[in-house]
């Protein structure tokens, strides 16, 4: 099978297009075709020797890569059966292998492709709606940004309220916004601010759950506009120290 193997990390020049075996499948597994593959900024901090490196590093050959969507070939798992379309992130955060034609997985990190979703979009929804869907769960408002999980939360620089698409259409036409504003407001934001030409806790506060997808002064940013009692969920695993440094006057929740 062709595979691309990181050589060594560093720059995109590591990356190699190379032939491999397929892999062979052990119990509960499913062997994948792989028709498309997602690539997060994990995969590009891996790659770089951050990240997950520390897990890949002393894989010969290291393969990137967790999010995949494809056709299961073989399958030595009740769950799935050989002509089955499939999705998932696979072994994250561990050796993924989601960089190559097979990828052999973990049937129950895995589940059916809806017929309705092309393997592209499929495989553009694992890490990115799973990272949405533990950061935050049905807050009543958000402020904060975000990049690869915009359709499963939020926007960078929105404050999210209810709304209807009533209420989206004079959004729009009251501010006149662009695409990437309307975009923005089609996924469910009632407020739209402007990051680049408006700091969003001069505009916002008494928010009740903030998701920050950036850190540094984001998340002192953030703390100005959560109302008490109020929840801040920080992405960046580099802001778990900045937490410990803060009095807990407030409820503060960190993920990676």
């Amino acid at each position: 099978m062709k595979a691309i193997i990181l050589k060594d990390f560093g720059g995109v020049e590591q990356l190699e297009l190379t032939e491999l075996p397929a892999p062979v499948i052990g119990e509960g597994e499913v062997l994948v075709q792989v028709k498309a593959i997602s690539i997060n900024p994990v995969d590009v901090k891996t790659r770089a020797g951050k990240g997950a490196a520390a897990k890949l590093k002393g894989e010969n050959p290291m393969i990137l890569g967790w999010d995949i969507a494809g056709i299961v070939t073989e399958s030595k798992a009740e769950e799935f059966e050989a002509g089955d379309e499939v999705f998932g992130m696979v072994n994250f955060p561990g050796h993924g292998r989601a960089y190559a034609e097979y990828v052999a997985a973990p049937a129950d990190q895995l589940a059916l492709k809806p017929r309705n979703i092309s393997f592209e979009s499929a495989a553009a929804a694992t890490l990115a709606a799973l990272t949405a869907w533990q950061a935050f769960f049905r807050p009543r408002q958000v402020a904060g940004g975000a990049a690869g999980i915009d359709p499963c939360g939020c926007r960078r620089g929105g404050a999210f309220c209810g709304t209807d698409r009533a209420a989206y259409r004079r959004l729009c036409d009251r501010h006149r916004f662009g695409r990437e504003q309307r975009f923005r407001a089609g996924m469910g934001a009632n407020e739209c601010i402007d990051y680049k030409t408006q700091r969003f806790e001069e505009v916002v506060k008494d928010i009740d759950f903030v998701l920050d997808t950036i850190g540094g002064e984001y998340i002192e940013r953030s703390l100005q506009v959560i109302k008490k009692g109020g929840t801040l969920v920080s992405i960046p695993s580099s802001a778990n120290a900045v937490f410990r440094r803060r009095p807990r006057r407030k409820e503060f929740s960190a993920c990676r």
